[in-house]
């Protein structure tokens, strides 16, 4: 089980903390640093002091992390265009010599692109499909070729589908709980289907659609990786999770029914279920970014018993 960290900087972090947050990632042996792609903090917070770009941090993380893996949970398709993504994440994973992934997503709040002037098309699924056709189809070009794209949304002509990446191929994850359109296109495009904050099982039925998916679409569903992200709350007794619940606004009990939360042995037992109908990676979303006593002890009482 791949135990990976994920933050959502729009609730208020500066680059500087992603980037202790990132070190202390790749220092106590997490696999991976992910973060959300928002412009707007969400609930009872001012987001102070603003929102950072996603691919921007990423950038900058290639060049101060050496090993850990870095991507997005998930960019949002409505806030770049499909050509110039492919280009940002693909100059993103040679600055990093090859460790990024990209999650995308057809985009769902409409606040944040109130906010600061962004297009909220209806159509987003419809549009999010051919974004994902043709950033996968520019990497997938060989050098030399041209890449062409006649959809309903976008269009590219001769395109010299540049730069190339620095991985063969950047592993693309989908995710989500919609029941048919969903499991659809991560079983064409994704290399990992994810679940969002959802039960063992609702988790449950959503692979086995992606399965199933897979399936029908002449796949091996087991070329797919599956995989889960949970709020996290761990304490060594309980005035300690109390503590950190409080610290996000939580409480326990809803953290213990809906997250990973509790003592170390709990978790590790909560993450055993997932386990159990098949999930391989878990993304811890750590939302005070200040407890980095909180991930050391991840790192030595959870991470420990599942390696």
């Amino acid at each position: 089980m791949d135990l990976r960290i994920f933050t959502e900087p729009q609730q208020g972090a500066t680059y500087d903390t992603l980037l202790t947050v990132a070190k202390a990632t790749e220092d106590l042996g997490f696999d991976a640093f992910f973060r959300s792609d928002h412009y707007l903090s969400m609930g009872d917070t001012d987001g102070l002091p603003g929102p950072t770009d996603a691919w921007i941090t990423l950038a900058g993380l290639a060049r101060e992390t050496k090993r850990i893996r870095l991507g997005t949970l998930m960019t949002a398709g409505t806030f770049r265009l499909p050509g110039v993504l492919a280009i940002q994440v693909a100059q993103v994973d040679q600055m990093s010599g090859g460790r990024v992934e990209l999650g995308l997503g057809a985009g769902w709040f409409e606040e944040e692109h109130k906010a600061y002037g962004i297009p909220f098309p209806k159509e987003k699924f419809a549009r999010l499909e051919e974004q994902l056709a043709i950033v996968t189809g520019l990497w997938a070009t060989e050098v030399g070729k041209t890449f062409d794209f006649r959809g309903a949304y976008y269009q590219l002509a001769e395109s010299p589908a540049l730069p190339k990446p620095a991985q063969a191929k950047i592993p693309v994850l989908i995710g989500g709980h919609g029941a048919t359109r969903t499991p659809r296109l991560a079983a064409k495009y994704a290399d990992e289907f994810n679940i969002p904050f959802a039960s063992v099982e609702d988790s449950e039925r959503q692979f086995g659609r992606v399965r199933a998916a897979a399936q029908e679409a002449g796949r091996d569903p087991h070329d797919l990786v599956y995989s889960n992200a949970l709020v996290v709350c761990v304490g060594r007794d309980e005035q300690e999770i109390a503590r950190r619940a409080a610290a996000i606004g939580r409480e326990v009990d809803e953290l213990r029914a809906n997250g990973l939360a509790g003592t170390p042995a709990e978790v590790v037992d909560r993450i055993g279920r997932y386990a159990e109908i098949g999930s391989q990676r878990i993304y811890l979303q750590v939302l005070d970014l200040a407890d980095l006593d909180h991930l050391e002890l991840i790192s030595a009482q959870v991470q420990s018993q599942l390696s």
